[in-house]
C-alpha cells in the first residue's frame, strides 16, 4: 500500500518512535516536582522546549504545548482575542483557512480575504480589510488542501505597520522550515511533521497581549492545563528536529516527483485541472480535479489499487457541501484528488500511480455516465433538469448537451445540489463556455450557461 496523504497526517518518524520509547520509562514523573524523578521529567521537557523553539524561531517562554494543533488555534485566537477585546472584535482571516480556524472566529466579526485562482491571498487585500476596530488577523503559512504558500512577511509586515498581531497556522509547513516575518503568533501540530499525534504548538511573542481563556493552572505558563504528555511531547520536538536535518534535501526529491504528476496527470487523464500555484508551494503537496467524477469514488478506486490518497471533493460523505477551499479558489470540486507525498516517498510508487490513475478515472466515469438526461426546449434555451442529482451529475448532463445547441444558444441546468453553483462555472471556464448566471425556478436553481465555440 502506498500511503499519499501526508498532508493529513505524517507517518510516525523512526526517532519520534525512539524519543517515544525512550522517555516513556524516563518522563513518567510530574515535571513540577522536585525530586529526582521530578526534574529528570522537568529536563526533558525543558530540552523538548528548546529544540522546538529553535525549530520555530521563538524563545523557550514564549513557545506552549498544547494537546492539539486544532486546540493550539482555538487557544490562541480565544486568547489574542480576549487580550485586546478594548481594541474591538472584528477579526480578518483569510477564504482558506483551516476549519479550526474558521471555526474559531465564528463569536465573532469576521472579514475573509478572498484568494486567487491559485489559492494565495494578496497582502493589498488585508491592507483592504484593517478596521480600527480589528484585533486580530490569521493566516496560513501554507494551504492544507492545494499547497500553495501564503505570502506571510508581507502580511506580517502590513498588520505590524497597523498595530495589529498576526496569528500564523503553519501546520503544514514547520516540517520544512522556520516561518519568515514579523509574525505575533504561531501554532503547528505534531502529526503533520511525523511526530506522536496529540501534540500542538502555540508560541505567542513578547508584547502580544494574550488573556488565556477558561480555567488556567500552573503548567505551560496557564496556557494549557493539565498534566503534560511529556513522552508525546519529547518525541515531537525529536521528530521536528530530524525532519528539519533532511527538509533540504527532502525537498528537492519530492518536488521533483510532485512536478512529474503535474505535468503527466493531464497528459494521461482527459478532463483534469492541476490546481495551486504552480511554483510557490509546498515540496509534497500536488492536486487536481477531474470532469465527470466523483472524489469519493475515485479514492474508492484508488484505495483498491493500493494508493491511499485524498480529496477535497464536492461531495463528501458526512456534509454533502463543496470544499471552502476550492470553492474560494474558483476550481473544479468535483473529482478532487490530494496527493501529498511523505518523506521517503520513492520514485517507483509515482510511477505506478501514474500507471493507475487512468484506468480508475476511466472505470468511474463509465459509472457514473449512465444517467440519461432529460432535457426539453424553451424558446432558444436548452433546459436539462438534473433535480435530485448530486454533482458531477449535472455537470456530466451539461457536457451531453452543450454540443446539441446552436453557437449563441443557451442551456438552462436545474440543479438542487449546492455544489452545482462551483462546479458549473468552473466547467465553463475549463471548456471556453460563457456561464451566464443563475435565475431563479420553480425547483433548486436554473444555471444558465451559453455556447461560444
Amino acid at each position: 500500500m502506498s500511503y499519499f496523504d501526508a498532508a493529513s497526517s505524517a507517518p510516525l518518524h523512526p526517532v519520534a518512535r525512539q524519543a517515544l520509547l525512550a522517555s516513556l520509562d524516563e518522563g513518567w514523573a510530574d515535571p513540577s516536582r522536585l525530586y529526582r524523578e521530578g526534574r529528570r521529567a522537568r529536563m526533558l521537557l525543558d530540552a523538548a522546549r528548546e529544540a522546538a523553539a529553535e525549530a520555530v524561531g521563538c524563545r523557550p517562554d514564549e513557545l506552549t504545548f498544547t494537546s492539539s494543533g486544532t486546540r493550539a488555534v482555538h487557544d490562541g485566537i480565544a486568547g489574542a482575542l480576549a487580550g485586546r477585546r478594548r481594541i474591538g472584535r472584528h477579526l480578518i482571516v483569510s477564504a482558506v483557512e483551516h476549519s479550526s480556524v474558521l471555526h474559531s472566529a465564528e463569536p465573532f466579526e469576521v472579514t475573509e480575504v478572498p484568494v486567487s485562482r491559485t489559492g494565495a491571498v494578496s497582502p493589498q487585500s488585508y491592507v483592504d480589510a484593517l478596521r480600527p476596530d480589528t484585533a486580530l488577523a490569521c493566516l496560513q503559512s501554507a494551504n492544507h488542501e492545494v499547497g500553495t504558500v501564503q505570502p506571510v512577511a508581507e502580511v506580517a509586515a502590513v498588520c505590524r505597520r497597523a498595530g495589529v498581531p498576526l496569528l500564523v497556522d503553519a501546520a503544514q509547513s514547520l516540517g520544512w522550515g522556520p516561518v519568515g516575518g514579523e509574525w505575533s503568533l504561531l501554532t503547528a501540530s505534531a502529526h503533520k511533521w511525523g511526530g506522536p499525534s496529540g501534540v500542538g504548538l502555540l508560541a505567542v511573542r513578547k508584547g502580544v497581549r494574550f488573556s488565556p481563556q477558561g480555567p488556567t493552572d500552573e503548567r505551560e505558563s496557564g496556557r494549557a492545563p493539565g498534566f503534560e504528555n511529556l513522552p508525546a511531547v519529547v518525541a515531537a520536538a525529536a521528530s521536528l528536529r530530524a525532519v528539519r536535518a533532511e527538509a533540504a534535501q527532502e525537498a528537492v526529491r519530492l518536488r521533483e516527483l510532485t512536478a512529474r504528476i503535474r505535468a503527466r496527470v493531464p497528459q494521461l487523464v482527459a478532463d483534469v485541472e492541476v490546481v495551486g500555484d504552480p511554483e510557490h508551494r509546498l515540496p509534497g503537496i500536488v492536486t487536481f480535479s477531474c470532469l465527470y467524477v466523483d472524489g469519493e469514488t475515485l479514492l474508492h478506486e484508488l484505495d483498491r489499487a493500493g494508493f491511499s490518497v485524498s480529496s477535497g471533493s464536492s461531495c463528501t460523505s458526512s456534509t454533502l457541501t463543496p470544499s471552502h477551499v476550492l470553492k474560494a479558489m474558483g476550481v473544479l470540486s468535483e473529482g478532487n484528488v490530494r496527493i501529498s507525498l511523505p518523506f521517503g516517498a520513492v520514485s517507483e510508487e509515482v510511477d505506478r500511480f501514474l500507471e493507475v490513475l487512468p484506468g480508475a478515472v476511466t472505470a468511474v466515469r463509465e459509472k457514473l455516465g449512465a444517467p440519461t438526461p432529460t432535457t426539453a426546449v424553451h424558446g432558444d434555451a436548452l433546459v436539462v433538469d438534473a433535480l435530485g442529482k448530486r454533482c458531477p451529475i449535472p455537470v456530466i448532463e451539461l457536457a451531453k448537451v452543450i454540443g446539441d445547441v446552436p453557437v449563441g444558444g443557451t442551456v438552462r441546468v436545474l440543479s438542487d445540489d449546492e455544489a452545482a453553483r462551483l462546479d458549473i462555472p468552473a466547467w465553463c471556464e475549463m471548456r471556453e463556455q460563457e456561464y451566464v448566471g443563475e435565475e431563479p425556478a420553480e425547483s433548486g436553481t436554473a444555471y444558465v450557461i451559453r455556447r461560444i465555440r
